[in-house]
């Protein structure tokens, strides 16, 4: 960084409380943690954070965890005993955000709940994250990714043509939690700013899941049939999708008008370019049957390398389809800061996930990420923080109030 101070990110000094777990809670916080805030991860004893168990493992430390965690301080406190949750009130009461995501009446009955806390700190935002929200005749059954995509209709639109669906890949039900969480506790600071006061946030992976159908559910309520899957097809955008190469797949995406004279030259196939009634998008939906049918025939006679080219010169979107290390390795990745290195305690040297959102105007560069923290690192570090005398950690300490930890 040649010498020049650290930009801290644009929410330097907040205080985030994270008391999540698993997926979508710890995605909220480090979306939180990349942008500048502190974010101090309370972990039960014992072996923390469930993911911490998770194979396969780096140094010793799960990679699972290791892609949730970054820029977070790790405490381990046992909430459950009067000592735990009188530190964890203690905390509360300096901090600008509590996240949680326990099942609906977990916090309460700890003593821990918004109203509690609220009390305490009318400041506080509380964000609880859930399987199904605070409210509705699902609130209190227990759900994970592929239920959720299940329940949402997700699942029904993903997979090949003709085929039974299969849930995405990406565990979309659960990240949903995590990208909607970040952005309500952002709406909920800007608010604070002019009220003072916090506020409690209710957000479920049901919720947020069923919002990114987007067009889908519209899709559906326009025509009263479900939308089925389409592969890498598109339901109503034609060509879309994968066509075969001389060596994998391309490919090809016609997102509006212009684009088809322009592939239909790059192909060879003039006669589809010169096509009146294919000239529009809903034209060519409803001939989509003779469409790609062409364009597959006309596609394995190349080398997918060899119609990147044709297609970046005829100014068309396309695409290989890369592996993750591929797409990981890619120049675009490293030139966006998207793959970076931290040194870990234990683990050493790391690669790692980088920001996803830039500040090209900055006053300086942010600093480095913080690589995730091990079990309990900062306990003692915090706690001194907020009135705790070194006589009295100890004493936590010895009674396995904090930093009881599970050795594999």
């Amino acid at each position: 960084m040649s010498g020049e101070a650290a930009w801290p990110g644009p929410l330097a000094g907040l205080r985030v409380l994270d008391l999540t777990r698993v997926l979508a809670g710890p995605l909220a916080t480090q979306f939180l943690g990349d942008l500048g805030a502190e974010i101090l991860k309370v972990e039960p004893p014992g072996k923390g954070d469930d993911t911490r168990g998770f194979a396969p493992f780096v140094g010793g430390e799960s990679h699972y965890f290791l892609g949730l965690n970054r820029n977070k301080k790790s405490l381990v406190i046992d909430l459950r005993a009067p000592e735990g949750a009188e530190a964890l009130r203690r905390l509360a009461a300096t901090a600008d955000v509590l996240v949680e995501n326990f099942r609906p009446g977990v916090m309460d009955r700890l003593g821990l709940g918004w109203e509690a806390l609220s009390a305490l700190n009318p400041r506080l935002i509380y964000c609880a994250i859930t399987g199904f929200g605070l409210s509705g005749p699902l609130r209190e059954a227990p759900s994970f990714d592929i239920v959720t995509q299940a329940l949402t209709g997700v699942l029904s639109v993903n997979g090949e043509r003709g085929r039974p669906p299969v849930k995405l890949g990406l565990p979309v039900g659960d990240m949903s939690g995590g990208i909607f969480g970040a952005q309500a506790i952002l709406a909920a600071l800007h608010e604070r700013h002019a009220t003072g006061r916090g506020r409690l946030i209710d957000v479920s992976l049901y919720d947020g899941t069923m919002a990114l159908l987007g067009y889908l559910a519209q899709l559906a309520f326009a025509t009263g049939a479900d939308p089925e899957p389409m592969g890498n097809a598109h339901p109503s955008v034609v060509p879309y999708g994968s066509f075969p190469a001389k060596d994998g797949a391309i490919i090809i995406a016609c997102l509006a008008d212009g684009f088809w004279p322009k592939l239909c030259a790059a192909l060879g196939l003039d006669d589809l370019g010169a096509d009146p009634r294919l000239a529009t998008m809903a034209g060519r939906r409803a001939h989509r049957g003779e469409i790609e049918p062409r364009i597959a025939a006309v596609t394995p006679a190349r080398s997918v390398a060899e119609w990147q080219e044709a297609l970046t010169a005829a100014d068309v979107p396309h695409a290989p389809i890369l592996g993750v290390r591929a797409a990981l390795a890619h120049p675009h990745a490293a030139a966006r800061a998207m793959v970076v290195e931290v040194e870990h305690p234990a683990a050493g040297t790391l690669r790692l996930l980088g920001r996803p959102v830039k500040f090209p105007d900055a006053p300086a560069p942010q600093p480095p990420l913080a690589p995730p923290p091990l079990l309990g690192q900062h306990t003692a570090e915090v706690l001194r923080g907020v009135g705790y005398a070194e006589a009295e950690i100890e004493a936590l300490r010895a009674r396995g109030v904090i930093d009881r930890i599970e050795r594999p």
